[in-house]
């Protein structure tokens, strides 16, 4: 389950969640449009309908969606930074908010799996610890600021049913 609280000086959204695959595989599932459309939006609220993504340093993204009441939506940025499996830094630019570009960090952590085999644990495979970022707020914690905290716990709950190998499903 997804852990969101907004940073004390008010000025970032944090996320935190352990998923039970391998770090190169969630980086493939937060890098590949085919994938980021499955996992990214809460049911009954939005949906992403379309998605791109060029992650290098430089390349740019963009999502695109539709809200429950029909109102259609667009995110865009630029990557940043850019390190396979570890770390991805974006830029944020909703269309559904007065808010100025914001920053993404996403970082993520090997972590072992472990669990029992008779009455002794042993080591599964491997998961990935990802914190989540999303920065420049200026203390402007607004309605918007808010809803960024609450809803992306749907999506990154819905991001840990990825396995080693298979697609994010809905």
């Amino acid at each position: 389950m997804a852990s969101s609280q907004i940073a004390h000086d008010h000025d970032a959204v944090q996320v935190e969640i352990f998923i039970a695959a391998p770090p190169a595989r969630v980086f493939q599932a937060i890098t590949d449009p085919a994938q980021t459309t499955q996992w990214w939006g809460e049911k009954g609220r939005y949906r992403v309908i379309k998605s791109h993504a060029d992650p290098r340093p430089g390349g740019t993204w963009y999502t695109s969606g539709i809200g429950a009441d029909g109102t259609e939506f667009s995110v865009s940025g630029t990557y940043l930074e850019v390190d396979p499996p570890r770390l991805l830094v974006h830029t944020w630019n909703p269309s559904y908010s007065k808010l100025h570009e914001t920053t993404v960090r996403w970082e993520l952590e090997s972590q072992d799996l472990h669990g029992l085999h008779g009455q002794s644990p042993h080591r599964l495979g491997t998961g990935t610890l990802v914190r989540v970022r999303h920065s420049g707020f200026a203390g402007n914690v607004d309605a918007g600021v808010r809803a960024i905290a609450t809803s992306s716990g749907p999506s990154f709950n819905r991001l840990t049913t990825i396995s080693p190998g298979c697609r994010v499903t809905r």
